[in-house]
């Protein structure tokens, strides 16, 4: 969930979706040229058919298009004079640290394996991405239909093995064909192409949380040969960093806490290339293990709090035993 006290936050549920809003809003700084922004679902002879949904249960179908036109609308309405007082307060950099967290609600959702809670939090996100394109129209920069325009002629562009006459028969060639033509899209563009004179690494974007930044560096050094022979390399370097923390540790006062920072950062930064090397995203894995380490800490909670005791209080080695207990517990 996003948003501050005193905000207007939308439920992801559909239904809780019931402001009437009008169809035909005139749209503000709307860029010559494009039409309003709104999308055209199924036929309205779609509507009531009974169906079931993804959990099992009996729902009405309804015209998704329909949905989404209403939910650009009532954010536009909440943006307007006498909506929500928080809702315009809200800038594009305001917004930043609500998008990030949606996403991981949407991967928390996806990994607990609830339908409606995981649809819920992709409406969480999906409403980021309105209240963006909201903001841009406002300006008189782009509207929603652009956003959905250039994604949808995008992925047409870029699947000319499903749309086209080109083939492909595995990813490799999909992903090989992916590349050319995001070159080719450059190249049209004017901007400049992964020639001599551009670096391999350009486009990794520096926003990108740390581990997924030093992924996406790492694999794209690996995509011209600059990579390890196999996974025993890295350990070898995760060794030689960790004697390197050492020595620092040991080093002279004036620049050790400077260098301890270095040396830590690449030992992480190593372990993450194990990840990538082994195919494994090194965001994803991290988050698994930060909630197995959550999981087994508030066990170890439970179990003091049955001794009539805080877990702060317990010895050392009582908090060791308890930790070892909770990796045989079962998890619900």
């Amino acid at each position: 969930m996003w948003g501050g006290a005193g905000d207007c936050k939308l439920s992801g549920r559909t239904g809780a979706i019931n402001i009437a809003v009008s169809s035909h809003r005139k749209t503000r700084g709307k860029p010559k040229g494009k039409g309003p922004a709104r999308l055209r679902g199924q036929t309205s002879t779609s509507r009531g058919v009974p169906e079931r949904g993804t959990a099992g249960r009996p729902r009405v179908k309804e015209a998704a298009g329909e949905w989404f036109e209403k939910l650009v609308e009532l954010q536009a309405q909440l943006r307007a004079p006498g909506g929500c007082p928080w809702d315009r307060e809200q800038t594009h950099e305001s917004l930043r640290k609500y998008l990030v967290e949606e996403t991981y609600e949407v991967l928390d959702a996806m990994e607990a394996g609830d339908a409606r809670e995981f649809a819920s939090e992709l409406g969480d996100l999906l409403l980021q991405v309105v209240f963006h394109a909201v903001l841009a129209e406002e300006a008189g920069r782009f509207t929603i239909a652009d956003v959905i325009e250039s994604i949808h002629s995008k992925m047409v562009r870029r699947h000319p093995h499903v749309f086209g006459n080109v083939k492909a028969a595995t990813s490799a060639e999909v992903l090989k064909n992916w590349e050319q033509l995001k070159a080719e899209e450059r190249a049209a563009e004017g901007k400049p192409g992964r020639g001599k004179d551009e670096s391999i690494l350009a486009g990794v974007s520096r926003s990108l949380p740390a581990a997924l930044e030093a992924y996406e560096l790492t694999r794209r050094a690996a995509k011209i040969g600059f990579d390890w022979d196999n996974v025993d390399g890295i350990f070898d370097k995760i060794e030689e960093e960790k004697r390197e923390i050492f020595s620092a540790i040991g080093g002279q006062k004036n620049n050790t806490r400077a260098r301890i920072e270095e040396e830590a950062g690449d030992l992480l930064f190593a372990a993450v290339n194990v990840a990538r090397f082994l195919d494994v995203n090194p965001e994803i894995a991290l988050k698994k293990a930060n909630r197995k380490f959550k999981d087994r800490i508030s066990w170890m909670e439970g179990a003091a709090r049955s001794e009539g005791k805080r877990l702060a209080d317990l010895p050392r080695g009582r908090m060791e035993d308890l930790w070892d207990e909770s990796k045989k517990a079962p998890r619900g």
